[in-house]
């Protein structure tokens, strides 16, 4: 077999794996036409490819920063694989005690956990997601575990989580040396988007959490323990304003806390493209429509300069290759 002819299947394939690639394809073509990072607002910020995970362009896409509501994909989808939704979730004192935004749930009180799923997701109510947290794993601090873990196991590598809802909090880690430090709720760009590929792609719950993120709204009531209880009725609308600002805007979460900033996460598809960003300090007040503005701009980057190419329609000159050899095989080369 001819090792140039060898050698451009390999690169041909290995085109395909990748599953998407810079117009033109010669990758050098794409710094002519990056994104300058002083256009984002965003502290950091993270393009990725949702089909397969690969960083398309990012801004201190590694920093450690608080992510503030945008945690709730993660508890959201936690809950969606642990939970039922016609589970009923009973109302701690604390979840109760919980700062706006919130539901106004209220001890003892109990609700299907669908219902909490859409308060948490739609309106970002703080007292929902604690207890949804309560209920999964008992306590915050066990949900928060879980949480960690189910971040290291998706692939995220600077990540800890301490609440369920994303406000600002601390907690004791003990490393594997015996030392204690304090550390903060927080993520990275990068494991940011990772967390919301998980969710719209990967997760055996996407379905749902799509169908949840995705609903204008919803009508629910608190369930009766007993007879004579009074029951509450509740409306949540979707606060993502961006799913009506782009074709093909799929999902999404914002945030903000005094610490964090404005944050967002959100997800874009349209034909066989699909883009995940995340947002990490895009802003303070008055500034509130930045990561909008951001938004746009990075999924637009991501449909303008890529695009999917089936391997068998990539050009090369595979005259042009040089042999390929192989190392400790039966054979010098490929088809000897």
């Amino acid at each position: 077999m001819n090792f140039s002819k060898v050698k451009g299947m390999i690169i041909l394939s290995f085109l395909f794996m990748l599953g998407i690639c810079s117009r033109p394809l010669q990758c050098h073509a794409m710094e002519e036409e990056s994104l300058p990072q002083e256009a984002l607002y965003a502290g950091a910020a993270v393009l990725m490819d949702g089909v397969s995970g690969r960083i398309l362009y990012e801004k201190n896409g590694e920093e450690f920063l608080s992510n503030a509501s945008t945690t709730k994909i993660l508890t959201c989808i936690l809950a969606l694989e642990e939970g039922r939704m016609q589970d009923l979730v009973t109302v701690s004192a604390y979840a109760a005690s919980m700062p706006d935004v919130q539901l106004n749930i209220r001890e003892g009180e109990r609700y299907l956990l669908k219902d909490l799923l859409y308060s948490l997701m739609l309106e970002s109510h703080n007292d929902s997601a604690v207890a949804i947290a309560e209920h999964i794993s008992g306590s915050i601090e066990a949900f928060a575990v879980k949480m960690n873990e189910k971040a290291a196991a998706i692939g995220c590598e600077n990540t800890f989580f301490v609440t369920p809802n994303g406000l600002d909090g601390t907690a004791m880690v003990t490393l594997p040396e015996g030392t204690q430090i304090q550390m903060s709720h927080g993520t990275t760009a990068k494991d940011l988007a990772a967390i919301m590929r998980y969710c719209i792609r990967i997760s055996p719950a996407r379905e749902e959490f799509l169908k949840i993120t995705r609903t204008p709204s919803h009508s629910f009531s608190s369930q009766k323990t007993q007879e004579g209880d009074r029951v509450r009725s509740f409306s949540c609308y979707n606060r993502n304003a961006f799913l009506s600002m782009m074709e093909g805007a799929l999902s999404g979460k914002t945030g903000f806390t005094n610490k964090a900033g404005y944050c967002y996460v959100g997800a874009l598809r349209q034909g066989e493209e699909e883009y995940v960003i995340a947002l990490l300090a895009c802003g303070w007040p008055n500034n509130k429509t930045y990561k909008w503005k951001d938004a746009k701009a990075l999924f637009t980057y991501g449909l303008s300069q890529y695009e999917y190419i089936p391997f068998t329609e990539a050009e090369e000159d595979i005259g042009e290759m040089t042999a390929v050899e192989v190392e400790r095989g039966q054979t010098k080369g490929l088809g000897e």
